[in-house]
């Protein structure tokens, strides 16, 4: 197989523009990560036309009866590249997650569509990963997707997956790289927890806005957010560092 290249949140999907509706919390968007899929699927059917709902029940029904792979491509990966086209931009993500789901892909089969997919089927497939991987079994796409510099897919690696599977040394740069790229630091899940007392993210952020003032160059605001939630729980002077020192 070729290798992939270098609480709940109400169920809002996605605004006009593609971008994340609404907030699961200070520390997150909406996305169809933070979204269960039997209500991901409550919510897509207020939200699209009868062509579109009629279109999306017979891609997961195809899915759900037709999992896996038969002959070069499954006809739920058809479906993959059809939800732009059908169920609008707006709701493209949603749909696609909701056909991974249906077709209960492995992380095979995810592998597969990241590697030969659109960035959208593998932004699709990073939203869909919390649903479907439950151990750290597909880190490598999360890996890969940080690698780009795609700032759509940055934002989708860094979902519930990221949260729980990243060690601390890739999930601090990270969230540098949100901050060398411009991806706004709320889509980043658990953020508030992962941070809390971190004092090596502390100082790697330091560093970096010390760089920044010396070239003359505004520090994000994201950053000073970012290093107020490292001072939350950090230890008293004099006590062990939870997080260590590792970089």
């Amino acid at each position: 197989m070729t290798q992939p290249h270098a609480a709940h949140a109400a169920p809002d999907t996605q605004g006009t523009d593609g971008t994340p509706a609404g907030h699961a919390g200070p520390d997150q968007g909406t996305t169809p990560a933070h979204v269960p899929p039997a209500e991901l699927r409550a919510a897509l059917a207020t939200r699209l036309d009868g062509a579109a709902r009629a279109w999306l029940d017979q891609a997961l029904d195809e899915a759900a009866a037709h999992p896996g792979t038969h002959g070069p491509i499954s006809v739920w990966e058809l479906r993959l590249a059809e939800a732009g086209r059908r169920c609008g931009p707006a709701h493209a993500d949603a749909a696609r997650v909701l056909v991974l789901h249906a077709a209960r892909a492995d992380t095979d089969a995810l592998t597969r569509v990241y590697t030969q997919g659109t960035a959208d089927e593998r932004r699709a497939v990073l939203h869909a990963l919390p649903h479907l991987v439950p151990g750290p079994d597909a880190l490598t796409l999360v890996e890969d997707a940080l690698r780009t510099n795609d700032t759509r897919l940055v934002a989708a690696a860094l979902g519930p997956y990221a949260a729980r599977h990243l060690d601390a040394h890739q999930w601090r740069h990270a969230v540098l790289k949100c901050l060398f790229t411009g991806v706004p630091v709320a889509g980043v899940a658990d953020l508030a927890r992962r941070a809390r007392g971190d004092g090596e993210l502390a100082r790697m952020l330091a560093d970096y806005a010390a760089e920044r003032t010396a070239a003359d160059r505004t520090v994000p605001e994201d950053l000073h957010r970012v290093l107020a939630l490292t001072e939350s729980g950090r230890p008293a002077p004099g006590t062990a560092d939870p997080h260590g020192k590792e970089s």
